[in-house]
């Protein structure tokens, strides 16, 4: 595995305990990841630069950069630039959840957080945090300024996911204190009612947000492979089910993917991009994601 690569796998990054350099780290990696790969477009000076357009003034083509990529490139200034962006996370129980060495739900997210955090203050767009549960349990409006990263990541550091799922309820609250229109990554297992988590993402276009969602899981949530006897305790409840898992395998598998493909088609017939992550994905799958529905707005 390259030396960049590494800074991008979530067992690698979970080690180093403090989520500042894990955000440092990840963009690191994923960054000098873009400049080797196809998506070159992509590349670290998309922050202050943007393609030539016919009617651009000659006088604002940045040389260098035409020199080292052979492409025409225009300074970008910061009211350019500026897009009001509002992370939404899942903080409740259900996100604790991990199998063998895998990290939690809610670390990965809060790992993604971050680091979508940190690129975004890095191309001077305004950055905010929304952490939920059952409700609200923090709420910063986004802003461009450098110093405000250390603020989100705090929070996202110290909250721990102990509470039940609102996921409906909360988001819809989230979506009534956007006052101004944005763009909107909620990131969550979604482990609510289906059809009332629809209808909150569906607020958020209402108010003519852009959306794109990560619905994160752990592996063994989709394979369900847990061997012959497991001991199941949900979460939130603490009501424990033994049970044989092989028996109930192929139901299982069968309600999860209608309920993943009734979330999946929803998404998209709202045009909310929406994105499947599991817990051992690389971090770049979800950078590209939402680079790729920035470059759109």
């Amino acid at each position: 595995m390259n030396d960049y690569r590494k800074y991008l796998n979530p067992k690698v990054v979970a080690k180093l305990k403090n989520i500042e350099l894990i955000a440092k780290f990840v963009v690191e990696g994923f960054i000098t990841g873009l400049h080797r790969s196809p998506f070159h477009g992509f590349s670290v000076e998309f922050a202050e630069h943007r393609q030539y357009r016919p009617g651009d003034e000659i006088k604002y083509l940045d040389w260098k950069v035409l020199g080292r990529t052979e492409k025409y490139f225009v300074k970008q200034f910061e009211e350019e630039t500026n897009t009001r962006i509002m992370i939404v996370l899942d903080a409740s129980a259900s996100m604790k959840f991990a199998s063998g060495d895998n990290i939690t739900k809610y670390d990965y997210g809060a790992y993604l957080a971050a680091s979508l955090a940190l690129l975004m203050i890095q191309q001077r767009d305004a950055a905010g945090l929304a952490l939920f549960d059952t409700e609200i349990i923090k709420f910063l409006s986004p802003n461009s300024r450098p110093s405000y990263i250390r603020e989100i990541l705090k929070i996202l550091e110290t909250t721990k996911p102990e509470n039940k799922t609102g996921t409906a309820k909360s988001l819809n609250l989230i979506a009534e204190r956007i006052k101004k229109r944005s763009f909107v990554v909620v990131i969550s297992d979604f482990f609510d009612n289906p059809d009332l988590v629809l209808k909150s993402l569906q607020h958020f276009r209402h108010d003519q947000n852009e959306v794109i969602v990560f619905q994160i899981l752990d592996e063994r949530e989709l394979d369900f492979k847990f061997g012959k006897s497991a001991n199941f305790v949900d979460l939130e409840t603490k009501e424990e089910m033994i049970t044989h898992p092989f028996q109930i395998q192929r139901a299982y598998h069968s309600a999860m993917e209608e309920y993943l493909h009734k979330i999946k088609s929803q998404c998209h017939f709202q045009n909310i991009d929406y994105n499947l992550i599991t817990t051992n994905t690389p971090f770049d799958k979800a950078l590209v994601a939402y680079l790729s529905k920035r470059k759109k707005i």
